[in-house]
């Protein structure tokens, strides 16, 4: 009786594992046409152009200032945007007009950003020619002050006892300045460069000699160049000669 039962079951089990087995190793045959997909490259520049196929990694550093000077820009624009609606009404605008109300803050606003690049980029580089991270010990504001009140011949004798020739270098160049003003050979002030003073000057000789004081000068004062009271004797000459020479004219 065991051995039949015994025998059922086992034809029971394997039964699945035959049939599978006889499925397997059936080929079936398709005779349908096969349709070949073509993608162009229009449909490449489309999944190009796609932030989630973009598998680039940007530095979290990066991505922040990114996202940073976007949230200013559409801070602005946004901005801008309102106030044009408070008074143009742009929602009710149509044709010409809607598209220059809402093309207006993106112009007003890369326009001042312009602005202010220039003015930074002018700020920066007077710095560097001017090299103020070291300033001079006497204000560009005192010009006037001293060419117009001070008897700067005294202010000379004074920065040589204190063997300060740079600063008696700068009071000999403001000297000559003055004079150059009082003969009515330059029209001096303050907003002007001394580039403009050299251009003022008709006369070639004077020109000549004001150009190699000017020179001696933005060496000494703006580069910070040390001079000894050799050197200071040797420079001063030229400044005392076109200063003498105005003098007499």
């Amino acid at each position: 009786m065991r051995l039949p039962y015994f025998i059922a079951t086992f034809l029971f089990l394997i039964a699945p594992l035959a049939n599978a087995q006889q499925y397997s190793l059936m080929v079936r045959n398709d005779d349908s046409p096969v349709a070949i997909k073509k993608i162009s490259l229009e449909d490449l520049a489309k999944y190009s152009e796609d932030s989630d196929f973009s598998y680039v990694e940007t530095p979290e550093g990066e991505n922040a200032v990114g996202d940073f000077l976007q949230g200013i820009q559409s801070f602005f624009i946004d901005m801008l945007r309102t106030i044009l609606e408070a008074i143009f009404g742009v929602g009710q605008a149509t044709g010409i007009l809607n598209f220059i109300l809402q093309a207006f803050p993106y112009l007003i606003f890369t326009t001042l950003v312009f602005l202010l690049s220039k003015f930074f980029l002018k700020v920066k580089s007077k710095n560097i020619i001017s090299g103020q991270s070291n300033p001079p010990t006497v204000k560009f504001s005192d010009d006037e002050h001293i060419i117009k009140n001070e008897d700067i011949q005294v202010l000379i004798q004074k920065a040589i006892s204190q063997n300060n020739y740079r600063l008696a270098i700068r009071y000999h160049y403001l000297q000559s300045l003055k004079h150059l003003s009082e003969q009515q050979i330059i029209d001096w002030k303050q907003q002007k460069t001394n580039e403009d003073y050299i251009k003022e000057i008709s006369q070639d000789q004077l020109k000549i000699e004001f150009t190699t004081i000017t020179r001696i000068y933005d060496y000494v004062w703006y580069g910070e160049f040390p001079i000894d009271d050799i050197k200071f004797g040797t420079l001063s000459t030229v400044f005392e000669k076109l200063n003498l020479s105005l003098k007499t004219n």
